[in-house]
């Protein structure tokens, strides 16, 4: 059988949010010698934020005005820089005509990831949303995922995490469910298949059927 309960990662994963990601780090260090390539960056996308800016911030201070800086970008822009990924709203619905539960996992805030998935009409098909206030660890640690397994009253043996990065990947394992490692996102198959996941998923369109296949594997 398909998983009875299925997560999702959110950035890279259900939404095409990497643009603004991207855009919103280069405005927050602009004019700084320190700072991050996009490539560095992007390797550290589905970490908590604040980890993040910390590896090329001041001190905890410099931290708090990056981070505000980010935020400010993120918040004038996200309406016209954020789109569901092709094929993200109807695996959605017919995942849901299944009676399968689903979540998000994030390392967003519930806050910023609602925002996301209720501009896009896409919050109604979730039973739970697991940000960063959610848990007092974060991807790659299995904290996230097996607490929204509790919240979805869902087995790990039952379960599968999608995702875009190795961070999903990791989590995902460490809480034993199956991990699906989507391609369409901002990381390629030599930087995911390191971090062993059960199967790939070349394109939204793969979900569905790489999801009724596990039970074959």
């Amino acid at each position: 059988m398909a998983p009875r309960a299925v997560l999702f990662d959110l950035d890279g994963t259900l939404i095409d949010s990497i643009p603004l990601i991207v855009a919103s780090m280069t405005y927050a260090f602009a004019g700084r010698s320190r700072a991050p390539t996009v490539e560095e960056w992007v390797a550290r996308i589905g970490t908590p934020l604040d980890g993040m800016i910390r590896l090329w911030a001041e001190d905890d201070d410099d931290l708090a005005v990056l981070k505000e800086r980010y935020k400010e970008h993120q918040r004038e822009h996200h309406d016209s820089m954020v789109t569901a990924f092709p094929g993200v709203p109807e695996l959605l619905e017919r995942l849901a005509a299944r009676g399968t539960a689903l979540a998000v996992v994030t390392s967003k805030l519930e806050a910023s990831a609602e925002r996301s998935l209720g501009f896009l009409g896409l919050a109604r098909h979730f039973r739970a949303v697991v940000g960063l206030g959610a848990t007092s660890r974060h991807k790659p640690d299995p904290e996230p995922v097996r607490h929204a397994l509790s919240l979805l009253a869902a087995d790990a043996s039952g379960a599968a995490f999608v995702g875009d990065s190795p961070h999903d990947v990791a989590a995902g394992n460490g809480a034993g469910v199956a991990t699906v490692a989507g391609l369409w996102g901002p990381f390629g198959r030599e930087e995911l298949a390191p971090a062993n996941p059960t199967a790939f998923a070349p394109t939204v369109a793969d979900v569905l059927p790489v999801l009724d296949s596990l039970d074959r594997r």
